[in-house]
């Protein structure tokens, strides 16, 4: 998981992938079949151990605005451990991909498209409950939010420092509109 991470499906070689496992091309092939289904079986393990932060976020029973705020600061810490590849593997994996990895490609895509899309739901529940304005477009804030996240990804990778990237999500959550007043009855 950890050399996809850092060099992306195309760029990770089967040699890279036998040292790191300890294993022969041979032993490779017969657990895996192949390095699509090794890339697959590394997304499902980083979905399942790497973005924990989000899913807690956007599950949390606070109002919207701290929901996205955790959303946005967790990916800040997230992207920029010390211990992992910077960034997110989901918009670094398949960085640069050729025609030939465009199954890859689509799956990352996928990926990217279901977090969007819990971050719309996520943002909609607020809505609903007079956290954001009535007329407010969930769908095009969560593009934004989501798109912001990638761009946190792509400067982490570049070495942009937690700090910065902290920055980066107060300045994103600046764009979300105030709480709307609750009217008395």
């Amino acid at each position: 998981m950890h050399l996809f991470w850092e060099h992306g499906y195309e760029a990770t070689s089967l040699a890279m992938l036998r040292e790191a496992m300890g294993l022969t091309p041979p032993q490779i092939y017969n657990a895996f079949t192949d390095k699509e289904t090794l890339f697959r079986k590394a997304l499902t393990r980083y979905h399942e151990t790497e973005i924990g932060f989000a899913l807690d976020a956007l599950s949390a029973p606070v109002p919207t605005r701290e929901a996205i705020r955790r959303l946005l600061l967790g990916a800040a810490e997230a992207y920029s451990r010390p211990s992992k590849p910077g960034g997110c593997l989901f918009v670094s994996g398949a960085l640069a991909a050729s025609p030939q990895a465009q199954a890859i490609a689509d799956e990352l895509k996928a990926y990217r498209k279901a977090s969007e899309a819990a971050i719309a739901e996520r943002l909609a529940k607020g809505r609903a409950a007079g956290d954001l304005p009535e007329g407010f477009s969930v769908e095009g804030f969560a593009k934004y939010i989501a798109g912001v996240m990638n761009g946190m990804s792509i400067q982490a990778r570049d070495g942009a420092s937690v700090e910065e990237l902290r920055i980066l999500a107060q300045t994103a959550l600046a764009a979300l509109p105030a709480e709307e007043q609750k009217r008395e009855a």
